[in-house]
């Protein structure tokens, strides 16, 4: 059911339980009433009866004063007057019409006035002369009470459908932005994250389309990250395949040519049978197959290197900081990872790795440092009392060079990062350098991952 039926159907039911309480409201009201009407008409009818006394007292045809007494009350609306033991002296109340028709049983029942009678004897001269009966009919007055009930329900029912019209039109009307709303969630829903709402709403919904549209700003934002993100992952690629393609050429090549001439040479010289001046090639074959078995096993570390499942995260840190002190030995290296953290599991292991292995990368590269300082901790200063893992990242080299914003690795960093529902800091240290601070939950929510390299960067 839309939201339009049941705000209608709510208002509806409001009316029905109102129309209920006031029409019992209303009859109660109206039996007291009847009643108190039909108590002043049978005092009345007595009153009459008490100041007719007097003049039949001294009236010579008592009899026909007494009859015509009883005429008297006849078109009376609330009274049945007659003598009693004379069949014609009746004085019968004028039965009117309703244009809604006789009123139903159950409503004469929820008035539920009952007919009373009085009894008057009549003395002439101290002589009982009759007795004069009176008995209430409140079928007029119960037929007034109908036709203001049904008047009352008439209106009321024209003001209930005028109402539900109106709050049928005025609700479609305040629901429209809904709509609107509902329309461009379905046009995000398919990837079109430049859908904004810009029409006015209503205090109540500005708040809703104010947040609407920054939550496409941002969709907008990240899937153009993603889109840069995944154009440079495309280009190191092929970066990487033109490097490989390279290196086949330039190192394997040439060799693979050397060792297709020796043994050419080789078949040549035991033809001629000239057997003592084959070892020399052989040997130069044996040293064109150990070089290229080197060129081999080092971009097949590139590939794919030791996994961390197989060093742990302490081991694989070690390993690749021993790769970069190899090549640049003038550097410090500190390394600090707190017994804890080693075996935080893979997809913690694997993020923490990766965050090292990018800024100790960046600031061999770029920064020139002195010493480079890598800690990893547990940290309880969470303000819900949950461990965070901490990984900080120093040098003293020449800072940042890109405060805005950085190249493919440190974009990758940030993106792993996120994803693992931790945050990620860079800043200049007033001495010099820089400090990279990552911070992760101690649960990571990210999905797993694959398994990373451990002993080259």
């Amino acid at each position: 059911m839309s939201l339009r039926l049941r705000l209608i159907g709510l208002v509806a039911i409001a009316l029905v339980v109102s129309l209920a309480l006031g029409g019992l409201i209303v009859s109660l009201i109206a039996s007291r009433s009847v009643e108190t009407e039909m108590s002043a008409a049978l005092l009345v009818g007595r009153q009459a009866v008490d100041n007719a006394m007097e003049d039949l007292q001294t009236s010579n045809e008592a009899q026909r004063d007494l009859e015509n007494l009883i005429a008297s009350f006849a078109g009376n609306r609330h009274l049945r007057v007659s003598l009693v033991g004379d069949p014609d002296a009746v004085a019968v109340p004028t039965r009117e019409d309703s244009p809604f028709g006789s009123p139903p049983d159950w409503f004469v029942d929820l008035i539920g006035v009952a007919p009373t009678e009085a009894r008057i004897p009549i003395s002439i001269a101290g002589t009982p002369s009759g007795i004069v009966a009176m008995e209430t009919d409140p079928h007029n007055e119960i037929l007034e009470v109908w036709n203001e009930f049904c008047e009352g329900v008439i209106v009321l029912a024209l003001f209930c459908g005028q109402a539900m019209l109106l709050i049928y039109l005025f609700t479609g009307r305040a629901l429209r932005p809904l709509d609107r709303m509902a329309a461009a969630l379905e046009k995000v829903g398919h990837g079109d994250y430049a859908t904004r709402i810009t029409d006015s709403l209503a205090p109540e919904l500005s708040r809703l389309g104010d947040s609407f549209n920054r939550m496409t700003q941002q969709l907008a934002e990240m899937d153009q990250g993603n889109r840069e993100l995944n154009e440079q992952l495309q280009t190191l690629q092929e970066q990487e395949r033109r490097d490989l393609a390279r290196d086949l050429h330039d190192e394997v090549g040439p060799f693979l040519f050397a060792i297709n001439v020796d043994a050419a040479n080789i078949s040549r010289l035991l033809k001629q049978g000239r057997t003592a001046e084959i070892a020399g090639h052989v040997q130069s074959i044996a040293d064109a197959v150990g070089h290229m078995q080197r060129q081999v096993r080092s971009m097949l570390g590139r590939l794919r290197s030791p996994s961390l499942a197989e060093f742990g995260l302490a081991d694989a840190i070690g390993n690749m900081v021993d790769f970069w002190r190899r090549r640049n030995p003038e550097i410090d290296y500190r390394v600090a990872i707190a017994p804890e953290c080693d075996g935080l599991g893979e997809v913690a292991d694997i993020t923490i790795y990766r965050v090292v292995q990018e800024c100790v990368s960046n600031a061999v590269r770029h920064g020139k440092p002195a010493m480079i300082d890598i800690s990893v901790r547990l940290s309880s200063d969470d303000p819900h009392g949950d461990e965070e893992i901490v990984i900080a990242v120093a040098d003293d080299g020449r800072g940042m060079r890109e405060p805005s914003g950085g190249g493919f690795g440190l974009l990758g960093m940030k993106e792993r990062v996120a994803e693992s529902g931790g945050r990620l800091t860079l800043a200049d240290k007033p001495s010099g350098g820089v400090v990279v601070t990552a911070v992760l939950p101690r649960q990571s929510p990210r999905r797993p991952a694959v398994r990373l390299a451990a002993a080259a960067p």
